[in-house]
């Protein structure tokens, strides 16, 4: 009797741990798939601001996304990560680099879309983890497994394929992997959390971003002032850039490794899809036989991670 009644009493807590455990990776997978939903149809948005210069727009990503962060952190209670890390020059050192790092790819995203090459970002999303995997052997010596080797190999003829078919190297494609895979190793280096990060880069990033800004309303080159709509636009370029990496960072948090390792390919499938079908930008046969590499690449690279999210199921 009394083992049964201890029997039960352990199972009580095994059972609500299981069940804050399940709740937890839901949270975090809806968190995750908002972040990847958004990212995913923000070439709309981009689109709409095509006719503002692509430096403007990037420096009203950066200006705006300041006090959304902001308010982030102090809902979080996490200032005090701020006042410290302002205090130390290596971490600031770190944050600039990472900031650079992200600005360009901002910068070449948004000029890609604005001259209809939203394809070529799509590829260079989906080439991304691949270029990680790359530059961890080649920087920190990390082995790779037959998969991986087998998967890069696969994206190095994607780019031989198009660089056949355009006379040249897919640059916006490969400018946007190596920039953000860059920035995810050297963001590893950094002291503070996600939240805590983004908004030092951006607090680095400002004051160029705000001298431009007021170059252009003084040399009336600027668009924040022409119409309504433009300042509606503009300031919602905050909210469009801070809100999905937010929302990244706490699903991050709460999912395995593996399951936001699959998760990563939303983003770039729904901006092909918008590219294409709502865009309509070409889609030849180059490009059908490089996307078909890039997919066979990532089936390769993902199929470990596959069965790990399910054998820990």
């Amino acid at each position: 009797m009394h083992e049964s009644t201890g029997a039960v009493r352990a199972a009580v807590p095994a059972r609500q741990v299981a069940t804050g455990d399940e709740g937890a990776a839901t949270r975090g997978f809806l968190f995750a798939l908002a972040a990847y939903g958004l990212w995913g149809f923000l070439p709309l948005y981009m689109k709409a601001v095509a006719h503002i210069p692509a430096v403007e727009v990037l420096a009203h990503r950066i200006i705006w996304s300041v006090p959304v962060a902001g308010v982030v952190l102090f809902a979080l209670g996490r200032t005090a990560d701020i006042r410290a890390a302002l205090r130390s020059p290596r971490t600031l050192g770190m944050a600039t680099l990472t900031a650079a790092l992200i600005s360009i790819n901002w910068g070449v995203y948004v000029w890609a879309i604005a001259v209809g090459r939203t394809v070529e970002t799509a590829l260079g999303y989906y080439i991304n983890p691949l270029v990680t995997v790359a530059l961890g052997a080649a920087l920190l010596g990390e082995r790779l497994d037959g998969y991986q080797i087998a998967a890069v190999g696969l994206a190095v003829i994607a780019v031989l394929v198009l660089t056949l078919d355009a006379g040249g190297l897919p640059w916006v494609s490969l400018v946007l992997a190596f920039s953000f895979a860059g920035y995810g190793y050297l963001r590893k280096t950094l002291p503070i959390g996600p939240s805590q990060g983004f908004f030092l880069e951006v607090l680095i990033l400002t004051p160029p971003a705000l001298a431009y800004v007021v170059w252009a309303a003084a040399t009336g080159t600027g668009h924040f002032f022409d119409s309504f709509g433009n300042v509606a636009l503009l300031l919602f370029a905050g909210p469009a850039t801070a809100v999905p990496l937010i929302l990244y960072g706490f699903g991050a948090k709460l999912l395995r490794i593996s399951t936001i390792g699959i998760m990563q390919y939303i983003a770039p499938t729904l901006i092909a899809a918008i590219a294409v079908f709502v865009f309509g930008e070409p889609f030849g046969w180059a490009r059908i036989v490089a996307f078909a590499l890039i997919w066979s690449a990532l089936a390769l690279y993902t199929w470990p991670m596959f069965f790990s999210c399910r054998s820990e199921a």
